[in-house]
Formats: C-alpha cells, structure tokens, sequence
C-alpha cells in the first residue's frame, strides 16, 4: 500500500496538482446540472470549510516541522511587510476610485471594504502549487496570508462598519462565526507547535516511518483538493462572450454597469497595479543581492495569485458578494496561467 502512495505522490505535487482547477470545474458544473448549482455551492462551502480546517494546517505543521531554519525569520519579517504593503495599496486605490467615481457614505464605505477584501489571495489554494519547489517560504506564506484574511482584514472591516453604524444607527454587524474567527489562531498554532518540535527535538516527519509518509500523502493530497475547490466555484455563466464584453467595459448597455466598473477596479488593482508595485521593488532588491531567488520567486508569484474564493466568507461584514465573486472567478481564469508560467521559469531558472 506504502509503495502505491509512494508511486502517486508525484502526480498529486506541483504543477501536476494545477489541471485540479479545470476538474473541479467540469465536475462542479455537470453535478450543478443534475441538483441544481444552489445546492452544490451550499455544499462546496462546506468542503471548503472542512479544507481550511483538516487538511491546510496540517500541511503547514508538516512543513514547518520538516523544514524550518530559525534564519527563515527574516523572510517571516519580509512577507510580513509584502502583506501589509499589498492592503495598503488596496486601501488608498479604493479611496482613489470611490473619489474619482463620486462615490458617498455608505457606498463609498461598501467599496472601500470589497476592495480592501479582494486584496486576499489565494496563496493556500493555488499558491500551494509553490510548495513542492520553495515548501518553506510558500508555508510562510500560507501562514501569513491566513492570519491576514481571517483576523486582520475582518477586525478593520469590523471597526469600519461600527463606526458607519453609529453614522446610521443601524445594528452592528457582529464578528464572524465562532468557527472562522478562530481560524487563523487554530493555523498559528500548527505553525508554533512545529517550529517547537523541530527546534527542540530535531525530529521530522521521516523519523515516524509509515506513519509519517502517511501523514506526507495526506497533506500533500491538500493541494489536488483544493484547486478542485477553486475550480468548483468558478460559474459558467460568468464566461459567456456577453460578461466578458461588460468586464472589459465595450459593453455598458446593462442597468448595473456601476457592478462592472467594481469588478474592473478589483482586476485591475489585483492583476496589475499590485503586482507591478511589488515586482519594481524586490526586483531592485534580488538585483543587489538583498534577498535569495527563492523569496523572490515567491513573493513575486503571491503577487500574482488569484483572489481567494474563501473571501466569500466574510460577507457577513458588508462587502459586496456579486462583485467578488466575479472578481474571484476573473482573476483565477486569467493569473493561473501566469502563475503556471513564473513557477516554470523561476524552478528552470533556480
């Protein structure tokens, strides 16, 4: 059995896992036909919850545990700052547009937060396919951009809210469910537990023997799972000619024309302004040497992620869902084949 999974591991890494998106899709689309897409949505939420829950951390604590060198602390540092910097960008790009665009009160607020939201990528989705060439940085990542979007992100859209509610008197929107706000402490701890055990015990996965190759196919089967997940939620009715001629802006002839403008501001705040940003500056910064290709290829490759899907989980915060939706399935149609593109040319080239 031991052999079988040993003879499998290598179609379910790497680029190997990304056609997962494509199967998701079909799959997705033809059971939607059969049950009704509804119905098969309801049900990738949940699979969604049950990736975020079972399978992601795991895969991290894996990582960590097999790979973590207390030097890594400086890219720590580093992603840190490439997060942060990323929101900021969104947060001032949106208040740009909501000017240019004469947008007031709670409209401007609701743009304000789609925008800062769509600002998350899909680094534990499709970013994973990094991990089979850079495991420790693409874990980093992972680890981060989790904390960012299930902490960070919800307690400034939570705040935001509070203070239009006051304005309006309306009821506050409480925090996420219980299950989501604990998320991303639920991850850390993986990551804190791992980076313990490897400091103080020197001890890997391979030290378990059977049970540890285990516990290696089943974190790595997390990624195939995942961009099946991507795939899922992708609808074909948003890749008729007609949607793309409305996202592009040649077709201006529907009632809800502001929609499309939302959905441009986010593609092109995603798939290019922050990706240019990021890649002018630690361009400079691998040029001089100041970093290694490895931080370099993944900080520049999270740049180019899709949105992450799991952004639907915070609608509760008032964010605009229509919007997002398209924006994540846009972004996913367009930047996996460029991140299929970088991963090839940055593992030639390493």
């Amino acid at each position: 059995m031991i052999d079988i999974l040993k003879d499998i591991l290598p179609y379910i890494s790497g680029l190997y896992t990304l056609p997962w998106i494509l199967v998701g899709f079909i799959v997705t689309t033809v059971i939607g036909k059969i049950f009704g897409r509804n119905k098969v949505d309801r049900v990738m939420n949940k699979i969604g919850l049950v990736l975020l829950y079972f399978f992601i951390p795991l895969l991290v604590f894996r990582i960590f545990l097999d790979l973590f060198e207390p030097g890594q602390v400086t890219f720590v540092i580093i992603v840190f700052a490439v997060i942060s910097l990323m929101y900021i960008i969104a947060y001032y790009y949106a208040r740009y547009i909501a000017s240019k665009n004469k947008l007031k009160n709670s409209k401007k607020n609701l743009f304000i937060k789609t925008m800062l939201t769509n600002q998350g990528r899909s680094s534990a989705f499709v970013g994973s396919a990094m991990m089979a060439y850079w495991p420790i940085e693409a874990g980093i990542m992972i680890a981060l951009v989790g904390i960012a979007l299930f902490a960070v992100i919800p307690y400034i859209l939570s705040k935001m809210h509070e203070r239009e509610s006051k304005k309006t008197k309306e009821e506050h929107i409480k925090v996420l469910p219980w299950f989501l706000k604990l998320y991303p402490w639920y991850l850390i701890a993986f990551v804190i537990s791992a980076i313990a055990l490897n400091l103080n015990t020197n001890i890997t996965t391979a030290d378990f023997g059977e049970i540890g190759f285990i516990l290696k196919f089943y974190t790595v089967l997390t990624i195939p799972a995942a961009l099946y997940y991507v795939g899922a939620s992708i609808h074909p009715r948003d890749l008729k000619i007609s949607e793309i001629k409305k996202l592009i802006g040649i077709d201006k002839s529907e009632e809800k024309e502001e929609h499309w403008s939302w959905v441009r501001s986010i593609f092109l705040l995603t798939v290019i302004i922050t990706p240019l940003i990021i890649a002018l500056i630690f361009t400079t910064l691998y040029a001089f040497s100041i970093i290694p290709i490895a931080w370099f290829a993944v900080i520049i490759i999270n740049t180019f992620l899709p949105i992450t899907s799991t952004n639907i989980f915070l609608h509760p915060y008032g964010i605009d869902k229509k919007s997002t939706a398209h924006s994540v399935t846009w972004t996913t149609i367009v930047c996996v084949p460029i991140v299929v593109f970088l991963i090839t040319i940055f593992e030639i080239y390493i």
